[in-house]
């Protein structure tokens, strides 16, 4: 039988476990994926505690596999599914998880795995590249900006700041120290976080920043707020609407669709956008992945391989 790793109930880690499952079964509009990859994201452990994305609601069966992005082959079509064959190379949101070794995806949260782009890298657009790219056209500053990024050194924010940068806009990112020649790497003015820190970004842009791109919420998103002239030029992927919306910003807001995965993917096979996968983990120890990105100072992206 398939493997998954999932989660049994609410909680901890000691809910999880790699199980035996059932191999899916596509319905209309959706086709079934051999995982090659799936994205590890801090989304999938806030899941396992209860988390619900803004807008989701109902209950979760148990058990629940992990994972919000996955890239594979087509192994097999659902009814009513056009432009797609099988043994196409595609990546995209899974219906129920995907750490797995298979699992299903609906035909408008697909897209072509172009041939230039790995299944590593590609199993990171759906959830990380993509919520950045949509975060830096919703502020929709224009080139020559300077974007102010918290969180540069993860894997949205690192994504972000990319994106960011092939569009014209100068970039402050904020990260950790230890993440300075990364973040550097990436094209941005590093900022070390800590005490202080709206002050060093106000030291470094004396003529101030346009635009906050927020991915850490807390009190780093309230002490953003006070940096753009413009508060509706705030936005945070870190913290739920309201608390975002109390400061005179927004919460990113996502389109989950096939164009806009494309639309990543091309800027992978461009050249203006590196996942920067830093750490791979196999199937079977997918518990050891979730906990490198739930300690919080993962640099880039984590990714599950699963093996064929």
């Amino acid at each position: 039988m398939p493997k998954a790793y999932v989660f049994t109930r609410y909680g901890g880690p000691e809910t999880e476990a790699l199980v035996d499952v059932d191999r899916p079964v596509p319905g209309p509009g959706q086709v079934l994926v051999a995982v090659r990859a799936a994205g590890v994201n801090p989304v999938d452990w806030k899941q396992r505690t209860g988390y619900r994305r803004p807008g989701e609601s109902g209950s979760r069966d148990f058990p629940a596999v992990f994972g919000n992005e996955v890239s594979g082959v087509v192994e097999e079509l659902g009814a009513d599914v056009h432009g797609l064959a099988v043994g196409d190379e595609v990546f995209g949101r899974p219906v129920e998880g995907g750490y797995s070794e298979y699992a299903l995806l609906s035909v408008d949260l697909i897209a072509r795995k172009p041939a230039a782009v790995s299944f590593a890298d590609a199993a990171t657009l759906p959830v990380a590249a993509a919520t950045a790219r949509d975060g830096v056209v919703q502020l929709g500053l224009p080139p020559g900006a300077t974007l102010l990024v918290t969180g540069a050194g993860g894997g949205v924010g690192a994504a972000a700041v990319q994106v960011a940068r092939a569009w014209g806009l100068r970039v402050v990112g904020l990260a950790s120290a230890a993440k300075k020649d990364f973040v550097e790497s990436l094209g941005a003015v590093h900022v070390p976080s800590g005490p202080g820190w709206t002050e060093r970004v106000r030291a470094v842009a004396p003529q101030g920043v346009d635009g906050v791109y927020d991915l850490v919420g807390a009190d780093v998103l309230t002490e953003a707020a006070t940096l753009p002239a413009d508060p509706a030029n705030l936005i945070t992927a870190g913290a739920p609407p309201e608390v975002v919306e109390r400061l005179g910003g927004a919460r990113v807001t996502r389109f989950r669709t096939s164009d806009r995965l494309e639309a990543v993917a091309d800027l992978v096979a461009k050249g203006e956008l590196d996942p920067h996968v830093t750490r791979t983990f196999p199937l079977d120890r997918a518990g050891e992945a979730l906990r490198a990105v739930e300690a919080g100072h993962s640099l880039g992206k984590t990714v599950i391989e699963v093996s064929r």
